[in-house]
């Protein structure tokens, strides 16, 4: 075992360059020295309230500076982090809080359409043995707006700028991340110091990210996702990057920031490539885009062959493909640098890291050849600790040589690239056939007229499961329903396309920019 804090990512900045930008948002601009700083009086504020070693802090902020700066301040008093999704109700976030045993939380104050605030002050009311709420005004000057709650600048104004951070041991816990729950309540996932200390400087290899060159980044992936919170955020840092910071992900907006930052990385799950691609227009200088622009990676669901193919036509950038879960800190997989894209391929293992095929109902590997499908295994430096205080979950996915069983199933090549072909629970089985959704929605988006596709099961009492397919239609394009299930038998075995299609204006997403499925039927 070795002494290491997660801190060390930002300490180790503010000390190489305190003057150099660490945080972009808007007009304002904060150093690493100010970061570090601020993180120093949050470390504090909270040792001043009790807060021991190990113990759990929760956090719900979007993409601002405070998350950044109470987040490491967290973990610089020796506790643990718990980011919590800005769209959870009172109810969830009662869950949260209980199920990780927090024992203090800091939550942004919201607008008119996020109303974090008052869901998370009333969570915490909720929740037994949370002692600490702090809530985060936009203005640092304000009252708290939320009777009977202190607020953080009201509370770590008492403190001083200067902190000698705990010293942790590299396998303690440094955040407890919540899966998204699609089956039964979310579990939290115990994240290790050197699991994501190790997941944040896979950069070097990865996407070629140096100290000597340090990027300027665009971050619109949540911080409280672990695709953001590692390659945007701990994965910037690492590298003496600056981070420019955008809450909401707006494709115009996000274009323009680029512009005026000269942005050099961006990072981005695949709606947020469509939308990209669908707000270039005559005002969208894409010529200095494309100077700027050195690298681009997309992750968190299956990134659409034809999106690939024209993001890299329109911004000269071949986006690098990424594969992980919550689980794994996240990073499993990756495009290699430096080699031609594959476009519909995660990539390979990254340093330090083994990924297996196995059967679905075993731990066995399953007989290798290009058309297998297996479930991916994943050991290595990234794996997780295990599902906080839920032995019997943690056991039913890490074997006791330590490979964690994903639920996603992918082929390989000859070259050992994988290739995603669903998760096994969104695999549809209709009259006795697998259906991939994510084939036919490769498929469906080579249409002439389609945008953008998402495909479920829906109940059959003849097949058992009926295909249907949601679309969105690009701009002036002209299709009927009936167009394109037509168009669909032409272009697809008769066990595979789609009886049912509804075209929509739009498709229901999460706060991380995935697709809603569940909400679909």
């Amino acid at each position: 075992m070795a002494s290491y804090n997660l801190s060390a990512l930002l300490e180790s900045g503010a000390a190489a360059h305190p003057e150099r930008d660490a945080i972009v948002i808007g007009d304002t601009r904060l150093t690493y020295g100010t970061v570090n700083a601020l993180a120093n009086q949050v470390a504090n504020t909270l040792v001043a309230r009790g807060i021991k070693p190990g113990d759990k802090v929760a956090l719900t902020s979007p993409n601002t500076p405070y998350f950044t700066i109470i987040f490491f301040g967290i973990l610089k008093a020796g506790a643990t982090v718990v980011p919590l999704n800005v769209l959870l109700k009172g109810r969830e976030v009662a869950y949260h809080l209980g199920d990780s045993e927090a024992k203090a939380y800091f939550c942004f104050e919201g607008t008119a359409d996020l109303p974090t605030g008052a869901e998370g002050y009333a969570g915490f009311q909720e929740a037994a043995g949370c002692e600490h709420f702090f809530v985060i005004t936009a203005d640092p000057m304000a009252a708290s707006p939320i009777e009977g709650a202190e607020t953080l600048f009201g509370a770590i104004g008492q403190q001083a700028p200067a902190f000698e951070t705990v010293e942790t041991d590299e396998e303690d816990t440094a955040v407890v991340l919540y899966t998204s729950g699609t089956t039964g309540q979310p579990k939290g996932a115990e994240l290790r110091h050197r699991n994501l200390r190790d997941n944040a400087l896979l950069g070097e290899t990865s996407f070629a990210a140096s100290a000597e060159r340090p990027d300027t980044a665009l971050v619109v992936l949540p911080l409280f996702h672990v695709f953001g919170l590692t390659v945007m955020q701990n994965g910037i840092l690492a590298y003496g990057g600056t981070m420019v910071m955008l809450p909401r992900f707006d494709a115009a907006t996000a274009l323009q920031l680029m512009l005026r930052e000269k942005v050099t990385f961006f990072g981005g799950v695949p709606t947020m490539y469509w939308g990209l691609l669908g707000a270039l227009d005559d005002t969208v200088d894409v010529a200095e885009l494309k100077r700027n622009l050195r690298a681009a990676v997309s992750g968190g669901s299956a990134l659409p062959v034809e999106i690939h193919k024209e993001f890299e036509a329109r911004f000269g950038v071949t986006i690098l493909e990424g594969y992980g879960l919550s689980e794994t800190s996240p990073v499993a997989a990756f495009s290699v640098w430096g080699e031609p894209a594959r476009p519909g391929s995660i990539g390979k293992p990254v340093k330090g890291v083994e990924l297996e095929l196995i059967t679905p109902d075993s731990w066995e590997p399953i007989a290798w050849d290009e058309d297998a499908v297996g479930e991916i295994a994943i050991r290595g430096h990234n794996v997780m600790k295990g599902y906080f205080n839920r032995p019997e979950a943690t056991a039913a996915v890490i074997s006791a040589d330590g490979w964690f069983r994903t639920g996603d199933l992918a082929r390989r090549d000859a070259d050992g690239w994988y290739y995603i072909v669903d998760r096994t629970k969104d695999m549809i089985i209709r009259g006795g056939y697998n259906v991939y959704p994510r084939e036919i929605e490769e498929v469906l988006l080579t249409h002439p007229a389609i945008s953008l596709a998402a495909v479920i099961g829906v109940p059959n009492e003849v097949h058992g499961e009926e295909i249907k397919a949601y679309v969105i239609l690009k701009p002036g394009a002209t299709a009927t329903e009936d167009d394109i299930i037509a168009w669909s038998k032409d272009n697809m075995a008769n066990y595979k396309y789609p009886r049912q299609v509804a075209i929509v204006p739009s498709l229901p997403m999460t706060a991380t920019g995935k697709i809603l499925k569940r909400e679909l039927s």
